[in-house]
């Protein structure tokens, strides 16, 4: 259905659905460890899942939105959804080659990305202030996975998958943007979501990835990441798009190593170090700065 959040209303719930959203996409390192199917796969699955439970929903109240959509619009999703599609590949397969800190720490680096690109497309600008604030949440992000990056060919290679699936995530919500402020944020995802697991099903089918026989973890695991990282993390993030930039986005994503930390140990048991302490709570401040300057000042009218 259609987004008719009231402006004073969004000043509480834009925050609350941001911290939805990050405890969500956080959920999505510790479950890929947690299967044994390859990437194509998981990722696959993971979108196709999203998909099917979306479908319901937009069969019943979206058939005429999507009847009537603009073909602008139509090929901004696609676009969209390819963009997210090759970024779950590469982030997912570099989880096969480095370690979870240093995947989801550089995968969260988006906002380099998104300064560059909101520059070249929108013209937009930042304080002094939030780019200092930026710039403190990179620093603690690097912090964060500083200790678990190794120095070897495989680490670097993982690491390179790493840093293109946060290059992709960024044009993922800087082309889809403007397709969100058309559409509601369930016809929207659902063709994001389709058009993801389009190319990715046909990635795995080129390359001869097995797409049945695994186990009833694995199942569940392509559920869980469809439930939360994806319906409870992106698309929540999607919602929010009609009242946040996708710079504003990219900044708050910086906050999933420390959920992704926070859920390693519980389900791992992994603890974590000092460093995640420390970049833990560089990333926040630098997030609320960020958050709290964002806007450019006010341009005086001089009296003449």
């Amino acid at each position: 259905m259609a987004d008719h959040t009231r402006p004073e209303q969004s000043r509480w719930k834009i925050p609350f659905a941001l911290c939805v959203a990050v405890l969500g996409v956080s959920s999505s390192a510790p479950l890929v460890k947690l299967a044994d199917a390859p990437a194509p796969a998981v990722a696959a699955y993971r979108m196709l899942f999203s998909a099917l439970l979306l479908l319901p929903v937009v069969a019943w109240r979206h058939r005429a939105e999507l009847a009537t959509i603009r073909r602008s619009d139509l090929l901004r999703c696609i676009a969209a959804g390819v963009l997210l599609g090759f970024h779950f590949l590469s982030w997912f397969t570099s989880l096969d080659y480095t370690t979870v800190a240093s995947a989801v720490t550089l995968t969260t680096l988006q906002p380099l990305f998104a300064f560059v690109l909101a520059y070249a497309m929108f013209g937009e600008r930042l304080r002094l202030a939030a780019f200092a604030g930026a710039l403190l949440s990179i620093a603690g992000a690097m912090i964060i996975g500083w200790g678990d990056i190794a120095v070897s060919g495989m680490a670097l290679f993982g690491d390179a998958l790493a840093l293109l699936g946060a290059a992709l995530a960024t044009g993922y919500f800087f082309v889809g943007f403007r397709a969100r402020q058309h559409l509601s944020l369930n016809a929207y995802t659902f063709l994001i979501y389709t058009a993801a697991a389009g190319v990715l099903f046909a990635y795995c089918a080129t390359l001869g990835v097995p797409l049945a026989g695994y186990a009833d973890t694995d199942w569940a695991v392509f559920l869980g990441l469809a439930i939360f990282p994806t319906l409870l993390g992106h698309s929540v993030f999607n919602w929010s798009m009609r009242w946040v930039s996708a710079t504003v986005i990219s900044m708050v994503v910086l906050c999933e190593p420390i959920g992704a930390s926070a859920l390693a140990w519980l389900i791992f048991g992994t603890l974590p170090q000092l460093s995640h302490y420390i970049g833990g709570t560089a990333v926040l401040v630098g997030v609320l700065i960020f958050m709290r300057y964002r806007n450019p000042p006010p341009v005086a009218s001089g009296a003449g």
